[in-house]
C-alpha cells in the first residue's frame, strides 16, 4: 500500500539509509547517473514486433529509458497511434526482413503479437544474440515454452515475460502472509474470471470477410494453418481460437494465479484435469470451464488443489 507516495518497502529501507546517502551521491558534483540519468551510450536499442494494442504500451514504457530503433506491425490501422509517435523510425511488416535488416542496430526485441506467434519471434531474436521480453502468455504449447527456455541458455540472453497483474506489490504481500502463517497451511485455493469477454465455445468457424488493405493476413497467420481472413478473428478474438490463442486461462491465469505460485512455491503440477466445460467446440476454447491442478507437498508445505474457473 502507498501513503502519499511511500511504499511501505520504500518507509523502511528509505528512512534508513535517507541520511547515509545523498540523493545524487557523494562528492562536490552531482551524480546524473545516481539520479536514473542515461547517457546516449548507455541506452539499449530496442525493435519490437507489434505495434499496436498492448505493444503500444510495451514501446512507451520502454522509451522512458531506452531508444526505439525499429517497430514491425502487419496491420497498419492497429499501429498507426505508434508509427506516429517514432516517424522517423524504420518500419516494417515482416519480422525477418526487420531482424535481418537491422540486425547492428537492435540489443533487445519486446514481442508483443498473438499468443501463436510468440515463440517463432523470439526465437528468431534469440538466435541472432538479441535480448528479449515476451509478452503473456510466454508462448502457444508447453513445448514452446521449453524450446525458449533453450534457446536463451544457448544464446546467453536476457529474457523477461511481460506480466504487469503478477509485478505488484499486493502479489508479494500475500506470499509475505503465507510464509508468515498468518492463516496456517493452504489446502485449496480458487481463482476465476469473468472472461471470456469475447466469443468462445461455438460450433463453427467465423465467416470469410474482405482482407483490407491496411493487413497483410499472409503475415498475420504466420506459422497457422492457412485459412479465410474473416473480421472476426481481429482485433483481439483471435484469443478464443485453439489455433491463435491460450483462451481466457491463457489471458489472465498468470495475472491471477500469480500470487498462489509465488506464496505456495508451487512448481509442477502433479495433475491437471478439467472438471466441468460447457460450449465444448472444435475451434474455440470452452465458453466456461473449471480446471484442476493438483499439486505434491512443497518442504513444510502440504499438498493443494487449485481451481480456475472462467466464464463468470
Amino acid at each position: 500500500m502507498s501513503h502519499d507516495g511511500l511504499s511501505r518497502r520504500y518507509f523502511f529501507f528509505g528512512s534508513l539509509l535517507a541520511g547515509a546517502v545523498p540523493a545524487a551521491g557523494f562528492g562536490t558534483t552531482p551524480s546524473l547517473k545516481a539520479l536514473g540519468y542515461k547517457s546516449p551510450n548507455e541506452k539499449l536499442n530496442i525493435a519490437s514486433i507489434g505495434a499496436g494494442g498492448k505493444a503500444a504500451s510495451d514501446i512507451r514504457a520502454c522509451a522512458q529509458t531506452e531508444n526505439i530503433v525499429a517497430l514491425c506491425d502487419v496491420d497498419d490501422v492497429r499501429a498507426a497511434k505508434i508509427y506516429e509517435t517514432y516517424p522517423n523510425v524504420p518500419k516494417y511488416r515482416d519480422f525477418r526482413k526487420m531482424l535481418d535488416k537491422e540486425n547492428k542496430n537492435v540489443d533487445a526485441v519486446i514481442v508483443t503479437i498473438p499468443d501463436f506467434m510468440h515463440a517463432t519471434c523470439a526465437t528468431w531474436a534469440m538466435e541472432r544474440g538479441k535480448h528479449v521480453y515476451v509478452q503473456k502468455p510466454l508462448a502457444h504449447t508447453i513445448w514452446e515454452c521449453r524450446e525458449l527456455a533453450n534457446t536463451a541458455a544457448k544464446y546467453k540472453v536476457a529474457t523477461q515475460m511481460g506480466n504487469q497483474g503478477y509485478s505488484n506489490e499486493g502479489t508479494r504481500q500475500c506470499a509475505e502472509m503465507i510464509w508468515d502463517g498468518e492463516i496456517g497451511n493452504v489446502a485449496e485455493v480458487h481463482a476465476w474470471t469473468n472472461r471470456p469477454v469475447w466469443p468462445q465455445g461455438l460450433p463453427d468457424l467465423p465467416p470469410p470477410s474482405p482482407v483490407p488493405s491496411t493487413l497483410d493476413w499472409d503475415l498475420w497467420l504466420g506459422i497457422a494453418e492457412n485459412r479465410p481472413y474473416s473480421d472476426q478473428y481481429m482485433p483481439s478474438i483471435w484469443r478464443g481460437f485453439f489455433d491463435f490463442g491460450c483462451g481466457a486461462l491463457g489471458d489472465m491465469a498468470c495475472h491471477i494465479l500469480g500470487a498462489p505460485n509465488m506464496a505456495l512455491r508451487l512448481g509442477a503440477p502433479s495433475s491437471v484435469e478439467c472438471v466441468h466445460q460447457e460450449g465444448k467446440s472444435k475451434y474455440y476454447y470452452p465458453a466456461k470451464s473449471v480446471i484442476r491442478f493438483d499439486f505434491p507437498a512443497r518442504g513444510a508445505m502440504p499438498p493443494v488443489k487449485i481451481f480456475w474457473h472462467d466464464g463468470l
